[in-house]
């Protein structure tokens, strides 16, 4: 008797794990061309390799796709599926949970619907994700982490949700201000992208991802304290669209190594705090939400240094 195969999972290193995506199979597979293959590129297939080679396979002109002419994987989704029961693109990669019938032949560049979308997802607040925690600290699931406390969450098209992690949230504690970069500004992986203030003190935040800021969050820039309170839900901070999702994951944290990094990055605080707080190391339990403000002797520019990885701004 032949054992079964199985698949072997996609390191997160390799793979763009997308935040909130039902389905995770390639458009190319829906359309009936390929057998299987998983997206790895959270659905933005203008920067996808294997979309480009397939294409290549099929010899299709790097310049079809336009608003006038269709990617070619609509012709095998229209061969594939009957005009009347025609599903929506969207549904077929999950990046909604209802049925939907597609009425415009899957010519999605002039479709409502789809703009829609798009524009939704640039405002949306889809609540606080599900968390775990380490020594107290939240750390979001399906959440990328750079080592300078920020957050990455990719979302369907390759766009990337960027914020505060709730340690550096509980570290500065309650922020009076939030320096935020506008819209079509360019952001680059390791160097400052935006700052904080707290009274008379300032902090520079490295971005985690390369790319071109679409949109920012106005109601946490205006109103600081949200960010202390919801890090990774309503405190979210800015959108950008990166050059290239996969160059950015070699530098970010995921998943039980972001856990690890987290215990890592709590001992090097409670260093800092000193003898009486060290061997608070492993009891967990809650943290103060200003441990900057509750802790005397503690320097915003030690702790800035230390975890956000900058020097004094401003």
């Amino acid at each position: 008797m032949n054992a079964t195969k199985k698949r072997k999972p996609v390191s997160p290193k390799k793979r763009v794990v997308c935040f909130d995506i039902l389905e995770d199979r390639c458009i190319w597979m829906k359309a009936g061309v390929i057998n299987y293959r998983i997206c790895d590129n959270a659905f933005d297939c203008g920067t996808c390799t294997f979309n480009k080679a397939i294409r290549q396979a099929m010899k299709i002109d790097p310049l079809v796709d336009s608003q006038t002419v269709a990617p070619k994987w609509v012709a095998h989704l229209v061969e594939r599926y009957d005009g009347a029961n025609r599903p929506c693109r969207h549904a077929l990669t999950g990046r909604i949970d209802a049925p939907k019938i597609c009425p415009h032949n899957y010519e999605c560049y002039h479709c409502a619907f789809d703009q829609m979308l798009d524009e939704a997802d640039l405002a949306a607040d889809r609540g606080t994700p599900v968390c775990k925690e380490v020594a107290g600290f939240k750390v979001a699931d399906a959440y990328y982490y750079h080592m300078g406390h920020s957050w990455a969450r990719f979302e369907h098209g390759g766009r990337v949700r960027i914020g505060l992690d709730d340690f550096a949230a509980c570290v500065f504690g309650g922020l009076s201000s939030i320096d935020l970069p506008p819209l079509g500004a360019g952001v680059q992986q390791d160097r400052v992208g935006w700052a904080f203030g707290r009274d008379d003190h300032r902090a520079a935040v490295l971005s985690p991802v390369t790319g071109t800021v679409l949109a920012v969050n106005h109601p946490a820039r205006e109103h600081p304290q949200i960010v202390n309170q919801d890090p990774y839900g309503s405190g979210w901070l800015f959108i950008v669209e990166p050059e290239v999702p996969k160059r950015n994951l070699k530098r970010l944290y995921f998943g039980k190594e972001s856990l690890q990094w987290m215990d890592q990055e709590n001992r090097k605080l409670l260093g800092l705090m000193g003898p009486p707080y060290e061997g608070l190391a492993a009891t967990g339990g809650s943290v103060v939400r200003d441990i900057f403000g509750t802790i005397a002797d503690l320097s915003w520019d030690a702790l800035a240094s230390r975890f956000l990885h900058t020097t004094r701004k401003g």
